[in-house]
């Protein structure tokens, strides 16, 4: 992990302790154990997401490819696990490049490297950045032959996990930083809470043990003294809000040790790790259309717990239908 990364952990870190409430952005629990951890989460019969979002990548990976276009530029914000791309590979007409974006720069090496040797005529170019920020784009090398529009991608519901006004910001900047291009984005819908609460509290414990490494993580780097048996995890579910929460909460009074400081936990007090949004369909577009983004076709499973919303620029839209 390089030092500037470091230190952007102990400051989100110590600032999210110093807070009331306390609560820091889920970013941090994806270091490599913590995206490790979120691999085995995708894999658990509770946890219907990932399986949901590959099922509809499977059914309409053709029509998706249609709209993606001939040798597109993809660029995967918050990259994961490449099972998705893998899927709309099969589709695709020769991309240009791939260009997998994280805070995790050795989960996109090691994921970059069974790409390329699964596929070695995929040109992938790994960008290690937190892409909330500006992040420099990798030059495009002459001779890489044609070149079709750049097509963003935010799979796996990871809107959701932003607040209302980072989600928008997000969708804007994209916006203007893809000219003429195009976005498909996965998200979770609402749904009976039931199923949202075993999504999240699965009985064979991975996601808490998920939540609770972001505590290790901070034992790990930055010299704290948290005893993680006593804390737990906690899920639910807000329907006043359409989110589930997650947090971790403190079993007893407890002084805890980070960066040279100490920060007091009382009985019960919680470190808000995660929030994930459920949409509406309508509501999405409504919002990616404040942002300069014409909706565009919406593939769903049977079951409509999830939904893949293409969406085209203005410009992009002008020149296609010219």
């Amino acid at each position: 992990m390089s030092s500037g990364s470091l230190s952007a952990f102990a400051h989100a870190f110590t600032m999210a302790l110093d807070g009331h409430p306390r609560r820091i952005s889920p970013k941090y629990l994806y270091d490599a154990e913590g995206s490790a951890w979120f691999a085995r989460i995708c894999e658990l019969p509770e946890y219907y997401l990932t399986r949901t979002e590959i099922s509809i990548l499977r059914a309409f990976g053709r029509e998706i490819a249609h709209c993606i276009g001939q040798h597109a530029e993809l660029i995967e914000f918050g990259a994961g696990p490449s099972t998705k791309l893998r899927v709309l590979l099969d589709h695709l007409q020769t991309p240009m490049r791939y260009c997998p974006v994280d805070i995790s720069g050795e989960h996109l090496k090691s994921e970059a490297r069974r790409l390329k040797t699964d596929h070695p005529w995929l040109r992938v170019q790994p960008i290690e950045a937190d892409f909330m920020r500006p992040f420099k784009w990798p030059a495009v090398r002459r001779g890489s032959g044609p070149r079709g529009r750049r097509v963003g991608m935010l799979l796996g519901s990871s809107l959701g996990n932003f607040e209302p006004d980072e989600a928008r910001a997000f969708l804007c900047n994209v916006h203007q930083m893809m000219p003429g291009g195009a976005m498909l984005i996965g998200v979770d819908l609402v749904k009976d809470p039931s199923v949202l609460h075993a999504a999240y509290n699965d009985v064979a414990g991975v996601t808490a043990a998920f939540n609770l490494n972001l505590l290790a993580r901070a034992n790990r780097e930055l010299n704290a003294t948290f005893d993680v048996g006593r804390f737990f995890h906690h899920a639910c579910y807000r329907p006043d809000e359409r989110c589930v929460e997650m947090h971790l909460v403190s079993q007893a009074r407890q002084v805890v040790q980070v960066c040279g400081y100490d920060f007091l936990f009382d009985e019960g007090e919680t470190l808000h790790t995660e929030t994930s949004r459920k949409f509406t369909i309508s509501e999405l577009q409504h919002l990616a259309s404040s942002c300069g983004w014409h909706p565009g076709p919406v593939w769903t499973d049977v079951q409509g717990w999830f939904a893949l919303q293409w969406l085209e620029s203005q410009e992009s839209r002008h020149l296609l239908h010219a």
